[in-house]
């Protein structure tokens, strides 16, 4: 099934009738959100209060194991302080609900979700100084180490094997490169995968193991003014890519997105790795493949985002927000090559780290 084929497309009625026949809520303002690969509404009931209808994919909606133990995960780090989106029940104490529609592909069924609605501006929005960087990454590390301590009987449907967005599924990204034909930067990503396959799967064995949020990016993290000039972190979005994998997955993605919209950002990685490493710090080979890492992100974003242009056109303006801007960057990074990119990042955080 196409992307294209899977992403649900309904109607404010059709949602408004949803959330007054599971929730017991009447609609009164609704208005759609951004989604990948799934449709969300911000929702505001005559009843009061602030919500998100989140509807997924008809392909993801068949893992319901899956979904159910990401909203788990959410309410888990809620409940340990985190600023994670937390899911409502239904009138019948359901998390969660199987909803079947016609989106224009036959009847499909799609997991329906009442999520809270955080308050803040997107990280992606905000002119992002050392100190939010600092505190970004600080907030990737804690709650991977926070998610260490989740038990869950089906945990082990985390271990989500050729899943594309895991950094461990770098090599599987060879299948699609030919969406890149044409593209100079085609040849810098194959050489990327190449390097990842001779420089960081030795080292995996010596990564230490954790559960990956998988996503944080700029768009899935919310911010709110903390005083005249500074930004506290208000809110944690979108555990659709949570997979089992390694503490330094996460650090790498965190980077890589911090990058996207910031002037400076070759000197993103300082500050994001000085705010990890007051959690958690990283051993030799977790360091040493940190800068390849963050160009394998670069990678699996820009290669699936023209593959998910191709399934879904009217989307491209959506789809392409990292892949524009990637582009350049991967060309900048892998021109300055990983010995001046880590001597950025390093001494920046030694220096950020010194009280």
């Amino acid at each position: 099934m196409s992307t294209k084929e899977s992403k649900p497309n309904l109607s404010d009625s059709q949602v408004s009738e949803i959330i007054k026949r599971l929730y017991g809520l009447t609609v009164s303002v609704i208005r759609p959100l951004p989604g990948y690969d799934d449709q969300n509404f911000y929702v505001s009931p005559s009843e009061g209060g602030e919500y998100v209808l989140k509807v997924m994919n008809s392909a993801d909606s068949h893992n319901i194991t899956l979904i159910e133990l990401q909203t788990h995960s959410m309410n888990f780090l809620h409940q340990r302080g985190l600023p994670a989106q937390t899911a409502f029940p239904t009138l019948t104490g359901q998390l969660m609900s199987l909803e079947e529609f016609d989106c224009g592909f036959g009847m499909q069924k799609y997991l329906v979700r009442l999520l809270a609605y955080l308050p803040g501006t997107t990280i992606a929005k905000i002119t992002c100084g050392p100190q939010i960087l600092y505190d970004v990454g600080k907030m990737a590390a804690t709650l991977d180490t926070v998610l260490l301590q989740m038990e869950h009987p089906n945990i082990s449907s985390l271990q989500r094997e050729n899943f594309i967005w895991n950094l461990t599924s770098v090599p599987l990204l060879n299948q699609y490169l030919h969406v890149m034909d044409g593209d100079p930067v085609q040849k810098v990503v194959k050489a990327v995968i190449e390097q990842y396959q001779i420089q960081v799967m030795p080292k995996l064995p010596l990564f230490r193991k954790c559960i990956n949020h998988g996503d944080f990016n700029d768009h899935n993290l919310l911010a709110k003014p903390d005083g005249p000039s500074k930004y506290k972190i208000s809110g944690i979005l979108d555990f659709g890519d949570m997979s089992s994998g390694y503490f330094i997955f996460e650090l790498a993605i965190t980077i890589m997105y911090m990058m996207i919209e910031n002037p400076n950002p070759v000197d993103v990685g300082g500050p994001v790795v000085a705010g990890w490493e007051s959690v958690f710090l990283l051993n030799e080979a977790e360091r040493d493949s940190l800068y390849l890492l963050v160009l394998c992100r670069f990678c699996q974003s820009l290669v699936m985002a023209r593959h998910a242009v191709i399934q879904q056109p009217e989307n491209e303006e959506y789809l392409m927000i990292t892949a524009r801007t990637g582009v350049q960057l991967l060309s900048r990074l892998w021109e300055l090559g990983k010995e001046e990119v880590e001597r950025v990042w390093f001494q920046s955080a030694a220096q950020f780290s010194q009280p």
